[in-house]
């Protein structure tokens, strides 16, 4: 009798008597040979993985091999490994699908860290497979070893060190799972041994879709919502009580976690009649021409969204974390306003700012209950006077256009950008670096859709802009609509040279991406910043050369 999947050279270690009640089989040609390696890229196809990003190296040479055998996953070789996790997470934010990203062992995978704590602060499902040096030589200092299951553990939601081919489609099962259906999205990796790359193992040709997750990995990620379902119906209709009957001033406060649900949110706030507020995240979610429209608020927000979530009496905050960029001083953010607080996240509500009204849920769903219950109430205010005081300040307080006699400001090139596409009667997805471009964008670039606003938001990582714009490419000719939306890279020229190099892949893979440079010569934020509160010396923000070299 043979087991449904046992090791060839080590049947009796270990490891293989960690497999147990399995179907036995008379037959050994019921079964098939096949390495750790193989089994990865299996279980990525049956997972309907389509691409990857990859720079090849020792420790993971065996992946990229059978990658390349695969006629289900693009495998795009990227020119540097922070670059291929930028353009996981441009495709996994333009797509609301998984990213993946794969890389070597040392310093290859230790290019992943800014990546992986990106997607971590922004929410972004990913999934990061790194080759590791032979589980034998773990804790040796080995050629190339790193140990980068602890470097990154406060940096992804989960991660695995696999010490046996066996458990290869379990562990991929439940970083999908958790990277992106679990609760709040983020990063999960998972650090693959040369030797388990290579281990040779006899399986059934149903081994991998037949493969179990553990329920006791997946229980930890199991959403609060789940926890607090019995109150919740409660909590609703506390919510539109007060909404209805004791609020004359809400606003919408809303941020990356309505991505799902713009929808939703657009048929609640235009039933109603409530003005929306957003985060940089959160631009897209609502639409630009509604009157409602807002805008962003915050530090880098309008005069007039401001000044309504400060009048406010009922901040209704959905998708969102309170972040300091938005809040300033916590204590006097929307101080005048009852709180409702609406997250995925259970440990997000009430972290940095009090709420009165905690509801642990998916915003998506939680909108679908609230717009099924507002049918059945006759009377709906539709705070007409308060929304015909916020329009008045749109029109005396509006996001300024610098206007230069000898020059065009950054501004308004890029609201004149705008223009020219809404000309060819298209539409953008606009990936953006980190800085004043970042936040000119922001400001005046309208945004119609979800999903076609890219930015590194609470990590603000420059560099971000060229390989998020080289993931959307590669989302859209999944889709196969390339010619259906301009992809555009918005960039300022410090956080553009910090991936210059992915040109290089642009040309190769032949992507439409064009690049709108903002060149100024300088780091601007930076320069900004310091200026207005230290008056430092320039030099350090200034990227062309101010040496005189004589």
């Amino acid at each position: 009798m043979l087991r449904k999947a046992f090791n060839v050279k080590q049947l009796n270690t270990k490891h293989s008597k960690r497999i147990t009640k399995v179907k036995c089989y008379n037959n050994i040609s019921e079964l098939y040979k096949t390495t750790g390696a193989h089994l990865v890229v299996k279980s990525l196809e049956v997972l309907n993985v389509n691409r990857i990003y990859s720079i090849p190296g020792g420790a993971s040479v065996l992946i990229d091999i059978e990658l390349s055998k695969s006629k289900k996953i693009k495998n795009t070789l990227m020119r540097h490994e922070q670059a291929a996790i930028f353009a996981a997470e441009g495709y996994a934010k333009s797509s609301g699908k998984v990213g993946v990203v794969e890389t070597t062992s040392g310093p290859g995978c230790l290019n992943l860290v800014t990546g992986l704590g990106d997607a971590m602060m922004n929410f972004v499902p990913l999934v990061a497979l790194t080759g590791q040096v032979n589980s034998k030589l773990l804790g040796s200092d080995a050629f190339q070893e790193t140990p980068i299951v602890e470097v990154t553990r406060s940096i992804t939601k989960h991660n695995y060190l696999v010490l046996n081919a066996f458990d290869i489609p379990r562990i991929l099962k439940e970083a999908f799972l958790i990277a992106g259906k679990l609760g709040r999205s983020g990063p999960v990796l998972i650090d693959i041994p040369k030797d388990i790359q290579n281990q040779e193992i006899f399986v059934s040709a149903d081994f991998i879709s037949k493969c179990k997750i553990s329920e006791s990995v997946i229980f930890k990620f199991i959403s609060y919502e789940k926890i607090f379902q019995k109150s919740f119906e409660n909590e609703i209709d506390s919510f539109i009580n007060h909404l209805l009957y004791n609020s004359k001033k809400p606003i919408l406060y809303c941020g990356g976690g309505c991505q799902n649900a713009s929808n939703e949110l657009q048929y609640f706030a235009t039933k109603m009649n409530i003005p929306v507020a957003l985060t940089l995240q959160g631009l897209g979610v609502f639409p630009n021409e509604n009157p409602l429209y807002l805008g962003m608020l915050g530090m880098h927000g309008s005069v007039y969204c401001n000044d309504a979530i400060d009048k406010s009496d009922f901040l209704i905050a959905l998708g969102v974390r309170f972040d300091d960029r938005v809040t300033g001083k916590v204590e006097s953010f929307a101080h005048h306003a009852k709180i409702a607080h609406i997250d995925i996240d259970f440990s997000e509500i009430g972290k940095n700012k009090y709420v009165d009204i905690p509801i642990c849920s998916d915003v998506k769903r939680f909108l679908q209950k609230v717009n099924e219950k507002l049918l059945y109430y006759d009377f709906l205010n539709n705070f007409e006077i308060w929304n015909r005081n916020i329009q008045v300040n749109k029109k005396n307080f509006p996001i300024q256009i610098p206007d230069y006699s000898d020059m065009i400001s950054a501004q308004k090139a890029i609201k004149e950008l705008s223009y020219e596409i809404q000309k060819r009667r298209k539409d953008a997805i606009i990936s953006c670096g980190v800085g004043q471009d970042q936040m000119w964008t922001a400001q005046h670039f309208p945004f119609h859709k979800a999903r076609h606003a890219l930015w590194s938001g609470g990590c603000a990582a420059m560099g971000v802009s060229i390989p998020y714009s080289i993931g959307v490419c590669s989302y859209l000719e999944e889709k196969r609509c390339n010619g259906d939306l301009y992809v555009i890279s918005i960039d300022g020229d410090g956080s553009f040279q910090m991936n210059i190099q992915e040109l290089a892949t642009i040309a190769v893979e032949q992507m439409d991406v064009k690049i709108f440079l903002i060149n100024n010569q300088t780091l601007g934020n930076v320069k900004f910043w310091v200026d207005m509160f230290y008056k430092d010396i320039k030099r350090n923000k200034i990227l062309k050369d101010t040496i005189d070299h004589q």
